[in-house]
């Protein structure tokens, strides 16, 4: 494929800076040496690229740590504080799938790390800032921004590793999302609370929440910038094993967009998954963003216990992603969406035990909280590989882009719709509500069981 010919043509306000990088002007041909240099750079795109993601949740998902801290300071009521979530979120969702298009044809890792400083300067900025509305502005501007992270990261693992891998290596960097939440609960909670394990070792603060992160994140984007490649062509490499046939098969000289409109649009099954990808994170976030208020309101757990125990739920979303990539691989030959079926459904499972049985139980509490993240970030993760996949390293970005349109949207139920449901009729209309939407993602994802392990010819 010639990259270079990808990136647009038309649009002078492309910056030149985006554009893909060359291919080396010296290419390997010797079969040893080829291998040895992938193994290399393989590790370093899915090292750098799990670093990278992982710290765009540093400067995004601070605000659900500081949420209940926010409210009561600055006198915000939880309708107000679910607003900046939703608003949030959709323009996340649009923004994923807009610059979805643009990643597939730019350089990843630059447009990765412009991403990331400048989401880095508007957390700084809120960090300042006492108004609802300023917070919603600035929340919304950071929402385009992180909607950048992602798409260059789908670019990255569909170019450099081939599709009989991808649901391992992907659920693998899959653990940015569990990584980056984990380390902002931990390190937001410290922030917010100004205690470790008991010891208080500074006054409180809300804004430090926003602050610290910010500079974390603008020294990972300067690194991300460094250390990672583009595409193996630009290292000298050639295109990884079982993708160079697409192009070759599937109309060399195919315009994108007509190849967009063919494989991502015209597939019935992308869609499907788009649609449940509505309902997966409507549970992934209405358990994340609102999960400590839950602990304190719902569970009457403190703060300085509940953020170890969302902390659970990603760890063992984590270990639930990684699982089911390896499944998939192993035993379902690549067919992700299968896998997808049972693990919304045992969500549902949980979620329901989670609600209803009445405990005092810290433990018990933490290892319902720990099976919900188990079975929500299984097809959170899976859904991705499927789309990827379907689309071909071409236009994997683009599709992932337009499952997150549906699961950003879903912000409106787990943001601004959760909040004035728990507000005006308490918790169980809420709980009642997401068992709803975990029984409608899996008839979705049954009605996509018939879908293929991806869309290349060979």
């Amino acid at each position: 494929m010639d990259y270079q010919s990808e990136a647009p043509k038309s649009c002078s306000w492309f910056l030149r800076i985006f554009q893909p990088a060359l291919p080396a002007t010296v290419m390997l041909t010797d079969p040893a040496a080829i291998a040895v240099k992938y193994r290399r750079w393989q590790t370093r795109v899915l090292f750098f690229s799990i670093i990278g993601y992982a710290t765009f949740y540093l400067v995004r998902k601070n605000y659900s740590v500081a949420l209940p801290i926010i409210g009561k300071d600055l006198g915000i009521d939880k309708s107000g504080l679910g607003l900046i979530l939703t608003l949030h979120g959709m323009v996340y969702g649009i923004s994923k799938f807009l610059n979805g298009f643009l990643a597939d044809r730019a350089n990843a890792c630059v447009f990765m790390a412009t991403a990331l400083i400048a989401s880095a300067l508007l957390n700084i900025w809120f960090g300042f800032s006492s108004t609802l509305m300023i917070f919603l502005i600035i929340w919304m501007l950071n929402g385009w921004f992180q909607g950048m992270g992602f798409p260059p990261c789908a670019r990255l693992m569909t170019n450099w590793f081939p599709p009989k891998q991808l649901a391992t290596k992907f659920s693998i960097w899959n653990s940015s999302h569990n990584i980056g939440s984990i380390g902002i609960v931990l390190l937001g909670g410290f922030l917010v609370d100004g205690t470790f394990f008991g010891q208080r070792f500074f006054t409180p603060n809300w804004r430090l929440c926003f602050f610290v992160p910010a500079a974390i994140a603008l020294v990972v984007a300067i690194i991300v910038w460094l250390m990672m490649p583009d595409t193996p062509p630009s290292v000298g490499l050639p295109e990884v094993e079982g993708t160079h046939v697409e192009t070759a098969e599937q109309g060399a000289g195919e315009d994108f967009n007509a190849f967009v409109r063919r494989q991502v649009f015209g597939n019935p099954y992308i869609w499907l998954l788009s649609f449940a990808n509505f309902s997966v994170y409507t549970l992934r976030y209405a358990v994340f963003d609102w999960g400590t208020t839950i602990m304190m309101e719902a569970k009457h757990i403190q703060i300085v216990d509940s953020k170890w125990m969302i902390a659970g739920f990603e760890v063992f979303g984590f270990i639930g992603a990684m699982f089911g990539g390896w499944f998939s691989d192993r035993f379902l030959g690549g067919r992700t969406v299968r896998a997808c079926v049972v693990y919304m459904a045992l969500a549902g499972v949980s979620l329901w035990l989670f609600w209803k049985i009445p405990t005092q139980s810290k433990l018990l509490t933490t290892s319902l909280l720990c099976a919900i993240g188990f079975f929500v970030y299984g097809p959170q993760c899976l859904l991705a590989i499927a789309c990827a996949n379907l689309a071909t390293k071409r236009a994997a970005a683009t599709a992932i882009g337009l499952t997150s349109i549906f699961g950003y949207a879903s912000t409106w139920l787990s943001g601004w719709g959760m909040g004035t449901l728990v507000q005006h009729y308490g918790w169980d209309a809420a709980f009642r509500g997401l068992m709803v939407v975990a029984v409608v993602g899996t008839l979705l994802f049954i009605a996509a069981w018939p879908a293929k392990a991806h869309g290349y010819k060979n």
